[in-house]
């Protein structure tokens, strides 16, 4: 409400546009009335759309909080772009940079989650990150703006309510300036990270090669990176490799050629001495399925994985199905056909074998090898022949605490 307030006293040209998620009953018609009434006050564009987000929540299996996010920002790009606006003003204040930051803390952050939200990124800016919420409060109250509250700020069902209620006035209890102090600390981060993405883009220039469609990073450079670790993931964080499988990658360096590990959107294979990084490409895509920690299935041709998750540490000796310990799985796992070179370690067994000679041994007709799909963690590892043996690597034990349970059906 401030700050559609003070852009009308600034003279700019702007419109108010509002989503009604259609969460909160009647309470959500209260608000989209009161914004429509302000934009009218106020002589203003007024854009206004209803979304289904819980709907869209269960579709892309995704929370509800996530589902609105995605579906404003998107409707907020597609409304400028339409309406020829320059840029889309959101009304984040100090007090939400620092929920933020302290958010990524407790579930960690690299050093881009420590700078919190940003002033500006693209055509998105936060004009009012200068004020903190007392301040926003008190120039409400001297200036006899109206506003209505969403009831879900009172609520600690969501994490950054409880940072908001609990745990920011403890802090602020031992700072006073809490929200200052943040604002420095913040400034300070963001310029840190620019320092480390200059230093980043130095070293790929320095040992990343382009041949083709693929990046070839030496694997010498590597062990000679100085921080390895911190370095070597900022770099593959460009092609979507998760902190984890960074990590894995590091710790095979020395191994034997022919192991792959896998993001959303790239692959990456230690090849002579190098690491190959090559973009899935549609065939590849159309081939292999990647699952996602929310899937409930996979389909692969005519075959389908469904996937269920349990606490009750148990299981059965059923070929046909695979009970993994979830607490070893690396997202996003690939669904993909068996190829050769690929090496597993049997349920039961300490060494690794190759699937070409279990399928020799197992008596595997030849016109069947291609149609036995096979489920390999986000680093590379098998976790399973699907409808034939486990990996002993991924079986339950004494410190499972969550199993995943993966059965194939032919459709």
């Amino acid at each position: 409400m401030l700050m559609a307030h003070l852009f009308k006293l600034s003279g700019c040209d702007f419109g108010i546009a509002h989503c009604n998620f259609n969460l909160r009953g009647q309470e959500s018609q209260r608000d989209e009335a009161f914004v429509r009434m302000l934009a009218s006050q106020l002589e203003v564009p007024f854009y206004v759309v209803h979304f289904e987000t819980k709907a869209y929540a269960e579709e892309h299996k995704i929370s509800t909080q996530m589902a609105a996010r995605e579906l404003r920002y998107t409707w907020f790009e597609k409304l400028r772009v339409q309406e020829d606006y320059q840029l889309i003003a959101v009304a984040h204040h100090q007090n939400d940079a620092v929920e933020t930051v302290l958010l990524n803390l407790t579930r960690g952050t690299g050093i881009a989650g420590l700078h919190g939200i940003l002033p500006r990124r693209g055509f998105l800016i936060r004009p009012m990150l200068c004020l903190s919420s007392e301040e926003i409060e008190e120039a409400i109250v001297l200036n006899h703006l109206s506003y209505v509250e969403d009831s879900s700020n009172a609520s600690d069902k969501y994490a950054r309510n409880k940072i908001r209620q609990k745990v920011i006035p403890q802090l602020k209890a031992i700072n006073p300036n809490l929200e200052e102090t943040f604002e420095h600390n913040i400034r300070r981060f963001a310029e840190a990270e620019m320092v480390l993405q200059q230093r980043v883009l130095q070293v790929q220039k320095e040992i990343c090669k382009t041949e083709g469609a693929a990046v070839l990073v030496d694997l010498e450079s590597i062990g000679n990176l100085v921080p390895q670790r911190l370095l070597f993931f900022e770099i593959l964080k460009t092609y979507h490799f998760t902190e984890k499988v960074t990590d894995d990658i590091l710790q095979s360096l020395d191994h034997q050629s022919g192991r792959s590990f896998y993001s959303i959107s790239h692959r990456a294979t230690l090849d002579r001495g190098k690491l190959m990084i090559t973009e899935h490409t549609g065939a590849m895509v159309q081939e292999a399925v990647l699952i996602h920690p929310h899937d409930q299935k996979a389909v692969m041709a005519n075959q389908v994985i469904e996937i269920t998750y349990t606490d009750n540490i148990n299981f059965e000796k059923e070929k046909f199905k695979a009970f993994a310990d979830a607490g070893k799985l690396i997202y996003p796992l690939i669904l993909r056909k068996w190829e050769y070179g690929d090496r597993f370690m049997p349920l039961g067994m300490k060494t690794l074998k190759k699937i070409s000679d279990f399928f020799i041994d197992e008596k595997v007709p030849l016109p069947l090898k291609d149609q036995v799909p096979v489920l390999v963690n986000g680093n590379g590892e098998l976790i399973w022949i699907a409808g034939m043996r486990q990996d002993n690597r991924y079986k339950l034990t004494t410190a499972t605490k969550k199993v995943a349970i993966f059965e194939l059906k032919i459709s």
